[in-house]
């Protein structure tokens, strides 16, 4: 699979324009704070991006940060920017031709940021421990449409715990079914390169999630696929594919369901361009000012990680009161349009 793949986005396809479907095309709508960086990246670069989402979360000035699956580097260079000259972005690809656009382009990169604050190896994203990178060493770690692609998931998020420090988030996009995808149709190197056939079935990535050490996944964002080719449509058959962004942080103490102690947060609206609110996730989009009733693994995903300023914390762990109602286990995914909107507090 790690040939095809090669094959496919290093030779196949020449820009996003020749994709069959729409899995690997990012339709997120770009925050105005966004733009501007996203200008300063250079053509080639933006014309060979595959990425589903958008995976530039906040509060990221001065972090260390690692791409899985860099590609041609769009998500580098916005990524450089948002760290600034303190912070550094790394990128790994195994695809040759990916990463000599993203070196290519390198240099006038540096001089439009005025620092040059990036790094491109060439590796498996299954096998980070052969390329040198230290045990809890980046703040974050980000993919866009890539963990698909890959034929040892468990390995990849295996070492995504290894790698990140103690509060560090795993903050990735990618694309899930609705049912475990049968052989004849994950074997189909189209529909694998088109990011469909390595695509997890959602409740097998929240198993293999908490295996990996990230007991509570939480959901971001999502919209459902269209396979816009009618021959991979007829393969495909009634299967139904999901781009979704999670949000994983590597956190002791967090536990297997939303248990309620009693606790709560305010949010300071202190965080750049979210004045008004702060979305941690699908269901957290907490109001600046107002008392935000939290269960106890929100409560550590915001106080033991690098949000813990920008909030006030109400109680402890003192007190068990049960878990939170709505805490289920029904696809999460919403059927029609994309997610959006203020939610219920906790789950």
């Amino acid at each position: 699979m790690h040939d095809t793949v090669k094959d496919y986005y290093g030779k196949e396809l020449q820009s996003s324009g020749d994709l069959k479907t729409d899995a690997c095309c990012d339709f997120s709508a770009v925050p105005e704070w966004l733009k501007p960086l996203l200008a300063n990246i250079h053509p080639e670069v933006t014309s060979k991006y595959y990425g589903c989402g958008l995976v530039c979360p906040s509060v990221l000035e001065g972090c260390r940060i690692l791409d899985l699956g860099s590609g041609s580097g769009r998500d580098v260079y916005a990524l450089a920017q948002l760290v600034g000259p303190t912070g550094e972005v790394i990128g790994v690809d195994m695809t040759d031709e990916q990463l000599k656009v993203a070196e290519d382009h390198r240099k006038h990169h540096a001089e439009i940021f005025g620092y040059d604050n990036v790094h491109f190896i060439k590796g498996y994203i299954e096998k980070l421990d052969e390329l040198g990178l230290e045990d809890n060493s980046f703040d974050v770690i980000v993919s866009n449409c890539v963990i698909n692609l890959s034929p040892d998931k468990d390995a990849v998020l295996s070492e995504v715990h290894r790698l990140l420090k103690p509060g560090g988030e795993f903050y990735f996009s990618d694309v899930y079914s609705d049912r475990r995808v049968p052989d004849e149709v994950r074997n189909d190197p189209v529909i694998y390169g088109e990011c469909l056939g390595g695509a997890l079935y959602w409740n097998d990535f929240v198993s293999l999630s908490k295996r990996q050490g990230f007991a509570d996944p939480r959901l971001v964002e999502d919209r459902p696929m269209e396979v816009t080719d009618p021959k991979l449509a007829a393969k495909i058959g009634n299967i139904r594919f999901f781009s979704a962004t999670y949000r994983l942080f590597k956190l002791e103490g967090l536990e297997p369901e939303c248990e309620d102690y009693g606790q709560a947060v305010i949010y300071k609206g202190t965080i750049q361009d979210s004045p008004d609110y702060f979305e941690l996730d699908k269901h957290h989009l907490i109001q600046t000012g107002k008392v935000f009733p939290v269960c106890g693994n929100t409560w550590y995903m915001l106080k033991d990680t690098r949000f813990a300023e920008h909030f006030e914390f109400i109680g402890d762990f003192s007190k068990h009161y049960g878990i939170f109602d709505g805490c289920g286990t029904a696809i999460p995914y919403d059927e029609g349009t994309s997610s959006s909107g203020e939610a219920a507090p906790c789950c």
